[in-house]
């Protein structure tokens, strides 16, 4: 499991044979703006020899036990929580997570691998079904090799998504992690090798984006699951298609926020702020769009500003700090510029809207009114710390803005009557619903979503079965010797 890419002072980024430049692997600290550390890509012609190494090692890991597998998870569990604190060190670091968040998210990822390590045994036995004669079951298998690109904004926690659920089904994962953190994905690559993981169960490559199709076509892997943006998305389903992969994708999201009424302004203004917020906003299922009933509407604004504006940047290892920087200059240019046309086109800022005069890549916690279609913000995704507000007369005029998007992440309901939030739940188009709390995760729960968001499950007893073999064992009884004829 020892990874193939080495540490290195070039710089120099991968290069297609057209010339077109490979996103180079590096630590490059958000809030100084310093490259710490850099990593050269895998050769292109080592990319066989590492899935060839996955799938020897796969043929030995699927004939070992469940328990035994889940030992292995377990035990990464552990390995996880003690070293929490240089594993959040390290996520600051390289996004510039507060690290507070960066301390939680290690806690998640742990839990996940502890939940899958426990429940594995229950979820992978047998089914019987009932026949009219003989026997069929339903037996778990795994089906292989697995090419998992994972995203920078939870370095840890998508992964063990991917990585807790495969590994104990016995399949074996070879990993493409962001390019923005190379150092966390070699953490978990040592994290798995010292939990007893065999060479070749679990590997990290620096892999170039034009290597991916080597990938994906190779014999021995059989499937492909992503979360990311939809650009990458649509170009992985399309390899996936076309080699005939399974895909599982988790894409982007413009989650609707909906305020029916406010029994507790105060209550309701926190779950839209920390909805919008954590992780720097930087997540596929924050609050992107609160949508407000006009009854409403002055007083949750009235507090959401006064929310908005307790925000201030400073240093994401600092304790103190209430807004940590995006995860790269880009980033930070890239919502400013969001941000910038709607104001050009004619919205209001109701808090925030520009970049601090402070060093970083920070961008203003940013609340945004009388977004219309023709502003980037009303159909785009906005990852960063900005939300669009939106003041609605009724229930159905809510349900058709929140569903007027190309997203179905996740959508969350406010309201003091349970069953009117239900209501209104139930009519909107989301792979996930929550109500009275803010959008969330626990490793019980499905997730996924519809639409352009994606498709496909993970976490719970569903992610388990997205790359299962589900096989079917049909047994009739034996037929009968026929009788010895007579004489």
């Amino acid at each position: 499991m020892t990874s193939t890419q080495t540490d290195t002072s070039t710089g120099t980024s991968a290069k297609t044979d057209s010339g077109t430049a490979d996103r180079a692997y590096a630590t490059v600290n958000p809030f100084t703006g310093e490259t710490e550390r850099e990593f050269d890509s895998l050769p292109s012609d080592q990319v066989t020899a590492v899935v060839d190494r996955a799938h020897a090692a796969y043929l030995d890991w699927r004939r070992r036990s469940v328990a035994e597998r889940a030992a292995v998870v377990g035990r990464a569990a552990d390995l996880m929580l003690e070293r929490s604190d240089a594993l959040a060190a390290l996520i600051t670091t390289e996004m510039g997570k507060r690290i507070q968040e960066a301390a939680g998210e290690v806690q998640l990822a742990a839990s996940i691998l502890r939940y899958y390590a426990d429940e594995a045994e229950q979820f992978l036995a047998p089914r019987t079904i009932g026949v009219m004669k003989g026997e069929a079951v339903v037996v778990n298998e795994p089906t292989g090799v697995l090419f998992a690109i994972e995203p920078w904004n939870y370095p840890l926690y998508q992964v063990v998504r991917v990585a807790g659920p495969n590994l104990t089904l016995g399949n074996t994962i070879v990993l493409k992690h962001a390019e923005l953190n190379p150092q966390c994905a070699l953490a978990l690559e040592e994290l798995f090798r010292d939990a007893g993981a065999p060479e070749g169960v679990y590997t990290n490559v620096f892999l170039a984006i034009s290597d991916t199709e080597q990938v994906i076509s190779h014999p021995a892997v059989q499937g492909v699951t992503l979360t990311g943006s939809e650009k990458a998305g649509s170009s992985v389903a399309s390899l996936a298609g076309k080699h005939l992969k399974k895909s599982v994708l988790e894409l982007g999201g413009s989650d609707p926020f909906v305020v029916l009424d406010t029994p507790d302004l105060g209550r309701t203004v926190k779950a839209a702020t920390m909805g919008r917020m954590a992780n720097t906003g930087q997540a596929c299922i924050a609050a992107k769009r609160i949508i407000v009933l006009a009854d409403v509407y002055d007083e949750f604004v009235a507090g959401m500003q006064q929310a908005f504006g307790t925000f201030t940047p400073g240093d994401p290892a600092d304790p103190a700090t209430t807004l940590g920087p995006l995860s790269t200059e880009k980033a930070a240019q890239d919502l400013h510029a969001q941000i910038q046309d709607a104001v050009d086109k004619g919205a209001t800022v109701l808090a925030g809207g520009g970049r601090p005069e402070h060093a970083g890549a920070f961008v203003e916690a940013t609340l945004l009114a009388d977004v219309t279609p023709d502003m980037r913000a009303y159909s785009e995704e906005l990852f960063g710390p900005a939300a669009v507000l939106y003041k609605v007369a009724d229930e159905d005029e809510a349900v058709r803005l929140a569903n007027d998007s190309t997203y179905g992440l996740s959508a969350v309901v406010y309201s003091g009557d349970a069953d009117r939030a239900r209501g209104v739940a139930d009519r909107l188009e989301s792979g996930m619903v929550w109500i009275n709390q803010p959008s969330g995760s626990s490793p019980e729960l499905p997730f996924g979503g519809v639409k352009r968001s994606g498709y496909g499950r993970e976490l719970s007893e569903l992610g388990m079965f997205e790359f299962a073999n589900r096989r079917l064992v049909r047994t009739l009884p034996a037929a009968k010797p026929a009788a010895p004829a007579a004489g």
